[in-house]
C-alpha cells in the first residue's frame, strides 16, 4: 500500500471514531485519552493491525494513537530524492535518523525509535479534530 493510500484509509477510520466520540459529547481531553493504546486495542481493534497482536509500534509505556502518522514525516510515493541510485520515498523533517531499504531498493525513513507524536502532551499541543489537518504537510507534492 502506498503512503497516500494509507493516509486516506487511516483518515476515514480516524474520522469515524472522532465523529462517534463527538456525538457522545466527549471533550478534547476525553478524546485524546480515548486514543490511549490500551483503550484503542480493546475498543477499536480494527483501527490498527497491531492491536490484534497486542503490539505497540513504539516501545513506550503510555502510547497515544491519536496522531499516528507523525506531522514531521515527509513522503512522496514517486520519490523525494535519489541517493546512491535509490529512490528516497520518505524522510523525517526534524531528524535524519535511520533509513531502511525496501525489497525494491526504495529508501524509507525508519521511525521505530522515535516516540515524538505518541505522547499525550504532543497530541494536546497539535490537536485538531480533523486528523488530515495535523498531517497535511506530510505528503510532498
Amino acid at each position: 500500500m502506498s503512503y497516500s493510500s494509507w493516509v486516506q484509509n487511516h483518515y476515514k477510520k480516524h474520522k469515524e471514531i472522532v465523529k462517534k466520540l463527538i456525538s457522545k459529547n466527549f471533550t478534547e481531553d476525553e478524546i485524546i485519552e480515548y486514543f490511549d493504546f490500551d483503550n484503542m486495542k480493546k475498543n477499536e481493534i480494527d483501527f490498527c493491525p497491531l492491536y490484534k497482536k497486542d503490539k505497540k509500534c513504539h516501545n513506550i509505556e503510555k502510547l497515544n494513537c491519536y496522531i499516528c502518522a507523525c506531522p514531521n514525516f515527509r513522503f512522496n510515493d514517486n520519490g523525494l530524492d535519489i541517493y546512491d541510485n535509490h529512490k528516497i520515498v520518505s524522510r523525517c523533517n526534524i531528524n535524519n535518523g535511520e533509513k531502511i531499504s525496501s525489497k525494491n531498493g526504495d529508501i524509507h525513513q525508519n521511525c521505530t525509535n522515535c516516540t515524538v507524536p505518541h505522547h499525550k502532551s504532543y497530541v494536546k499541543k497539535h490537536f485538531n479534530l480533523d486528523w488530515l489537518e495535523i498531517v497535511k504537510e506530510c505528503e510532498v507534492k
